[in-house]
């Protein structure tokens, strides 16, 4: 009896602990070694991936590297490039259950156009990676060229910001957003991406980022509620609540848009009737004064000598 009360004790203990303080060894994630599997696998497990015509000249020039990597970890690759394949295979020695998924996650970046050097990170168990489709996003293909272009923006800024705040590599290639890096950082770029392909500009999650940011580095603001901190941008449904253009009917509404239209349409033509109408006016400059006195002739003319040449004509 003494025991078990002993044993409900220590279980209450554990449970308190738990779910109060939350104990970090209980969170503690333990590495895996070669110890604790010296069996090796049941039996292969192999993965094919497929990759673009115009990657086959970076990944035959890579391949030799990739194979070595992959070694290390007693995994096999092939490469086919007749069927335009690269397959990774488990062998006898291989002991990491989770290293196969890891090494087809690195093929499938660099069929993606991922750097070899980024895509390997990946093999690492605190990194980690993830591919992005952003075309079933946007049904509108110009729309999605240019929410495609804000995530990037100006000579790749909007970008770069990102990576330097999630600590991610980020390569937006086509159709697809690939990221690599810790997990709460590929966390931050999958909502980024979303939330900008569903029209919200990328700016707005950079800067509760940054503020983020600087509220971790604060040792009394880890526990509390960071709500108060971060900014709160209004919404379109705000914004027209504010100018009551909620409460209109859809025909108001409509109409309302088109005078808008019609209006700065009039104003831009007036502006060009005007710019072609300034080609037209003369320049200002000094009017010339006329000449109010007769020339006199300098030069005295002989009447006896042009008598003398129209008889010698004549004759």
């Amino acid at each position: 009896m003494a025991g078990s009360e002993g044993a409900k004790g220590d279980a209450a203990s554990t449970s308190k602990v738990l779910i109060a303080g939350k104990d970090p060894k209980w969170w503690d994630i333990s590495t895996f070694s070669k110890e604790d599997n010296p069996n090796g696998l049941v039996c292969e497990s192999s993965f094919a991936i497929l990759f673009p015509k115009y990657r086959e000249k970076y990944i035959r020039e890579c391949w030799p590297l990739l194979q070595k990597v992959f070694e290390e970890h007693f995994l096999k690759a092939d490469l086919d490039v007749l069927e335009g394949t690269m397959v990774v295979k488990t062998t006898r020695k291989t002991w990491d259950p989770y290293i196969i998924i890891k090494a087809r996650d690195v093929l499938k970046l660099i069929s993606r156009s991922v750097p070899y050097e980024q895509a390997v990170r990946v093999l690492q168990d605190d990194t980690a990676s993830e591919i992005i489709k952003i075309s079933s996003m946007v049904t509108n293909k110009e729309r999605f060229v240019k929410r495609r272009a804000r995530l990037i923006g100006n000579e790749g800024a909007t970008l770069k910001a990102v990576e330097l705040l999630t600590k991610c590599y980020i390569m937006v290639q086509g159709s697809t957003v690939a990221a690599v890096g810790p997990y709460e950082g590929l966390k931050h770029v999958r909502m980024i991406v979303e939330d900008c392909m569903n029209n919200i500009h990328p700016i707005y999650n950079i800067k509760t980022l940054m503020i983020k940011r600087e509220l971790m580095k604060d040792e009394n603001l880890k526990n509390e509620n960071w709500d108060r901190f971060l900014p709160k941008f209004k919404k379109k449904i705000d914004k027209q609540l504010e100018s009551g253009e909620y409460f209109l009917s859809e025909k108001t509404r409509q109409m309302e848009k088109r005078n808008e239209k019609r209006t700065k349409q009039m104003e831009k033509i007036a502006e060009r009737k005007k710019q072609r109408a300034s080609e037209y006016v003369p320049p200002d400059g000094k009017i010339r004064p006329k000449n109010s006195y007769k020339r006199t002739n300098e030069v005295p003319i002989d009447i006896e000598n042009l008598k003398k040449k129209v008889r010698k004509a004549k004759e």
